[in-house]
């Protein structure tokens, strides 16, 4: 065959299902589209009037109107926008995916730009064979001299338009629902769908039932309005009580004065908050209105933590606000919602795309006008302009958080518990964020004092590093005073020239330039930073820091982990070790020479409890009313952890290097008791409990051993009552 080229053919009466079936995913989102389109034809005649090529009516009032019909089983959308004439019924609605923004934007761009179109849907409009079997439109252009249009389409490729009977500028759009989609002619499920999509439409919706009674209201004739329909005038009279007075006496007193009131008919509530808290500037917005949007939007009666207002212009356009909610309990969900809105325009619940995945416990508003209506997660997911937006949310909370810190510490500190974790987790998957936040993340201490990571540092240096520290602050300064002292006193004349200065000597120049090369390999001093991951379980380890004014803090949150890990490959000044992992010398008392005790004692221990891995230390602790501690090291327990988290929990510590060691306080009586009667009837007993005891501080017992204990426990209680 010869090689031939050509154009694909589209067969309209092919495609024509496949749109109205599958352009959008939810079915009442038509309801968006009709509504969009209404404040596009609005929003158009807006801009002709600011450019004086329209002039509006006296009693001129920008509203959508939506009426349900059950018994007709039709729904309408009227707008008094712009209208079309015929012409523009045949390139608009006709000519499927030919938007009529575009064309308007481009003719009157130079003009104004107050307003914003919203559109750009092309095929928007053909949402509403989604649910209707049938589709009119009647519609009267605001061009002078134009001729009403009625146009109409059963579903087909064909359509009929001929001359309407409207009379007022503006379009009416009916749908004659089908009979999957009759739930959109009821009056409380057509609100429920206007609420979700055009709570913020920048043009009042008003919702009404057709042939539904009158409905009345009565207010005070002071509260009247030009526009509304007086019924009847009301008098009310002063309303009196017979009360006693000073002197015993009975007399009436007036408790409400007579009122003019007025009956009315029904004003009618807009579904649409035309502006809405995010288009405002954050110093017009009180802290009352902020709490209130968060309780209408999100339905949450809790307040919120804080809030972030964003409002930017450059490099792109962008407003919204984003709160921090409260969570009352680890089952609480931590994800957040984010609805994305576009003019106005609701277009998503919950694109996750557009904040970064350590902010997902956010709830707020983003509203772009860069973001197409018909947004797709696949497309967000690769998108760059959505990338810079996550990164722009970034940066603002960031800078709400270090500001609080520096200007509002107590509140700061209020709501760190909360939100820490996440904050935590940021610092983990965000470089720059991190860098931003470091100096503002918070440490709780074993008091409820929050710390920086600066201060933990300060409080967990040696006493002698803190006495080195402050010896070579005076040394530093007595040198410099010296060379002071010097400068001033030698004279200008006394002072040796160059030339005249002894030169180094080589051998001297070589070891010290040795020297440095050490301090260079040298790894930096590292200050060990104390912390709690079970304030209950490791109390013990809490009371013995706290005896000797010892600091620690708090780090009990699953993140925790991977965090005080990042931290110590971000610092090299620091390093975190768990209160349990070993004892400090500050808990120790004297140094006398117990190899004796530790010998027999691990050796007891170890036929005892059969267990290879653990090592027995004999210590005289300060503390007599402790008998026995079991540490761990860092290193292993860390290691133990990961083994946990990759399905490992059964494995033998040992595999890893690690051991167990069990500490035994040479001073207390118990075991005092046992080195001397190694050989006794009880010394099994006393071992086993010894050890039981030990890990109820450090870890919890496995559910045999638990049960040992317990039996134990009972054993020893009946040889006391004995």
């Amino acid at each position: 065959m010869a090689e031939k080229h050509g154009n694909l053919s589209i067969n309209s009466d092919n495609i024509f299902p496949i749109i109205k079936k599958w352009m959008y995913s939810d079915h009442d989102i038509f309801a968006r589209e009709m509504i969009s389109n209404g404040c596009d034809a609005i929003t158009k005649l807006k801009k002709l009037e600011v450019i004086g090529d329209y002039q509006f009516p006296e009693d001129y009032k920008p509203e959508i109107d939506v009426i349900v019909n059950p018994e007709d089983k039709t729904l309408k959308f009227i707008d008094n926008g712009i209208g079309m004439t015929a012409q523009e019924v045949e390139e608009y609605i006709t000519q499927i995916a030919f938007s009529g923004a575009t064309e308007f934007l481009e003719k009157y761009k130079d003009k104004t730009d107050k307003d914003q179109i919203i559109g750009h849907f092309g095929m928007g409009f053909y949402s509403a064979f989604m649910v209707a079997d049938d589709v009119h439109i009647d519609t009267l252009s605001c061009q002078p001299d134009s001729v009403p249009v009625h146009w109409e389409c059963d579903g087909s490729t064909e359509y009929e338009m001929k001359d309407g009977t409207k009379d007022t500028v503006g379009t009416e759009i009916t749908l004659f629902l089908n009979e999957d989609c009759l739930e959109f002619a009821n009056e409380y499920r057509m609100r429920e769908v206007l609420e979700k999509y055009c709570s913020f439409m920048p043009v009042e919706i008003f919702l009404s039932k057709a042939d539904a009674p009158q409905e009345y209201e009565t207010i005070d004739e002071s509260d009247l309005r030009e526009d509304d329909v007086v019924v009847e005038h009301v008098h009310e009279d002063a309303k009196t009580e017979e009360r006693e007075n000073e002197k015993g006496e009975k007399e009436v007193v007036e408790v409400s004065p007579a009122k003019e009131k007025v009956k009315i008919n029904k004003r009618p509530v807009s579904i649409s908050d035309i502006h809405p808290l995010w288009t405002k500037h954050p110093n017009e917005c009180t802290d009352e209105e902020y709490k209130e949007f968060y309780r209408k939007v999100f339905n949450d009666y809790r307040e919120p933590l804080f809030w972030i207002h964003l409002n930017m212009d450059y490099p792109f356009n962008l407003k919204g606000i984003l709160y921090f909610p409260r969570i009352n309990t680890e089952y609480d969900s931590i994800e957040g919602t984010i609805k994305l809105y576009n003019n106005q325009v609701f277009i998503a619940d919950n694109i996750k795309e557009v904040i970064p995945e350590y902010l997902m416990l956010l709830k707020g508003v983003i509203d772009c006008p860069d973001f197409p209506l018909n947004v797709s997660r696949s497309a967000l997911q690769n998108d760059g302009f959505v990338k810079k937006i996550a990164e722009y949310i970034s940066k603002k909370v960031a800078d709400k958080l270090s500001g609080m810190c520096k200007t509002d510490r107590e509140n700061y500190e209020k709501y760190w518990d909360d939100i820490n974790p996440f904050i935590k987790f940021g610092c983990i998957k965000d470089e720059k964020f991190s860098k931003k936040m470091f100096d503002y993340i918070l440490y709780k201490n074993i008091d409820g004092k929050y710390l920086t990571l600066s201060d933990c540092i300060e409080e967990n240096k040696k006493p002698e590093e803190a006495d080195e520290t402050a010896a070579e602050t005076n040394e530093t300064r007595e040198s410099d005073d010296e060379a002071k002292d010097s400068s001033e006193k030698e004279s200008p004349d006394e002072k040796e020239s160059p030339d005249e200065k002894e030169s180094p000597d080589e051998n001297e120049s070589s070891e010290e330039k040795e020297s440095s090369d050490e301090k260079e390999e040298k790894e930096p001093d590292k200050t060990t930073v104390y912390y709690v991951t079970d304030e209950a379980q490791q109390s013990q380890y809490i009371n013995m820091f706290r005896e000797e004014n010892k600091d620690a803090v708090i780090l009990k949150h699953n993140i925790d982990s991977a965090f005080i890990s990042h931290i110590e490959r971000t610092n090299e000044e620091v390093k975190f070790q768990r209160i349990d992992a070993d004892l400090t010398e500050e808990m120790k008392g004297d140094s006398a020479n117990l190899a004796e005790e530790t010998t027999a004692l691990n050796d007891l221990f170890k036929k005892t409890l059969n267990k290879s891995n653990l090592e027995v230390k004999v210590e005289n602790l300060k503390n007599q009313n402790i008998s026995s501690m079991l540490t761990i090291s860092e290193e292993t327990r860390r290691m133990q952890e990961m083994m946990k988290m990759y399905g490992m929990a059964g494995a033998d510590p040992s595999i890893v290097g690690g051991t167990e060691n069990l500490v035994l306080n040479a001073n207390h009586p118990l075991v005092k008791y046992l080195f001397e009667h190694a050989d006794g009837e009880h010394a099994s007993m006393i071992c086993e409990q010894l050890y039981d005891l030990a890990c109820l501080g450090n870890k919890q017992l496995a559910p045999d051993q638990m049960t040992k204990f317990i039996n134990r426990s009972n054993e020893i209680m009946m040889l006391i009552a004995q």
